[in-house]
């Protein structure tokens, strides 16, 4: 896999992977399979045992800080909430130039809108999604993981 990447990095850059036609192939459509099996029903896998800590002092409100450290094995979600517990084969898996968990949090940034004509309309908040990004994370988590298994197979 990252010999592929490498000897054909020109054209990935501008065109579709082309799948190349290997002596194993059938072991290969396997991976395949199972990468899309993963993928596709992420939502129905198990979640991986991510340590949720959470420190609510009374009448404080909750600052979004959504920062992930892959030194610690941390996910900062809020200044009150902490997932622990990550691992570092979790953060190999990358969509572009992120990992796949870091993605995720990028995604669920509160961004004021610029127009002000529809700023009475943005009612997002983190803190109301909180317990199911959790549970997204604790997902995603488990699919980078798998994924890096099969990846490494390859």
């Amino acid at each position: 896999y990252p010999a592929y990447r490498q000897k054909y990095e020109q054209n990935l850059k501008r065109d579709f992977p082309r799948i190349p036609l290997y002596d194993d192939f059938w072991k290969w459509v396997g991976w395949g399979k199972a990468l899309m099996d993963l993928h596709l029903g992420y939502e129905n896998v198990s979640n991986y045992p991510l340590v949720v800590s959470e420190s609510m002092p009374e009448g404080k409100k909750e600052k979004v800080v959504l920062k992930a450290d892959k030194e610690k094995g941390e996910i900062v979600l809020t200044d009150n909430c902490l997932l622990g517990n990550v691992p570092t084969e979790a953060w190999e898996y990358m969509l572009g130039s992120r990992s796949a968990l870091e993605w995720i949090l990028d995604q669920y940034k509160e961004n004021k809108p610029t127009d002000q004509s529809i700023e009475q309309f943005d009612d997002y908040q983190f803190v109301d999604y909180k317990e199911e990004v959790i549970e997204l994370l604790k997902k995603v988590c488990t699919v980078s993981i798998e994924t890096m298994k099969i990846i490494k197979g390859m």
